[in-house]
C-alpha cells in the first residue's frame, strides 16, 4: 500500500523559505510522478507542481519563480521549497501520487496534509 506523510516547520516568517519533505512509502519515487497541492483557508486546491520519473519538473505558472521540487532517491523523499513566503502562502500543503500529471486531478494516493502558517 502507497503511503505519503508530509513534515515541516508548522509556521514559517515572512520573506523566508518555506521547506516541506514528503516521505513515500510502498513505492519508489523513481517509478512515478509526485505533485505537491496546497489548500489556504475557505479556498479550494491549488496544484503546485510536479517531479516526473524521469527528474524532471513542472511548475504551475502563478508559482513558478518561487518553487522548487526535487527527490532524494536514498530517502525515497519528495521536497518541496516556496521561497519569498507571504501570509498568502497559509495553507493546507499536500503531496500526491500523480500517474497523468499535467492531465488534470488524476492524483491516487495523497499524503493527510501539513498545515503551514506564515506569519510574523
Amino acid at each position: 500500500q502507497v503511503q505519503l506523510q508530509e513534515s515541516g516547520p508548522g509556521l514559517v516568517k515572512p520573506s523566508q523559505t518555506l521547506s516541506l519533505t514528503c516521505t513515500v512509502s510502498g513505492d519508489s519515487i523513481t517509478s512515478d510522478c509526485w505533485s505537491w497541492i496546497r489548500q489556504p483557508p475557505g479556498k479550494g486546491l491549488e496544484w503546485m507542481g510536479v517531479f516526473f520519473y524521469d527528474g524532471n519538473t513542472y511548475y504551475s505558472p502563478s508559482l513558478k519563480s518561487r518553487t522548487s521540487i526535487s527527490r532524494d532517491t536514498s530517502k525515497n523523499q519528495i521536497s518541496l521549497q516556496l521561497s519569498s513566503v507571504t501570509p498568502e502562502d497559509t495553507a493546507v500543503y499536500y503531496c500526491a501520487r500523480d500517474p497523468r500529471p499535467l492531465a488534470g486531478w488524476g492524483m491516487d494516493y495523497w499524503g493527510q496534509g501539513t498545515q503551514v502558517t506564515v506569519s510574523s
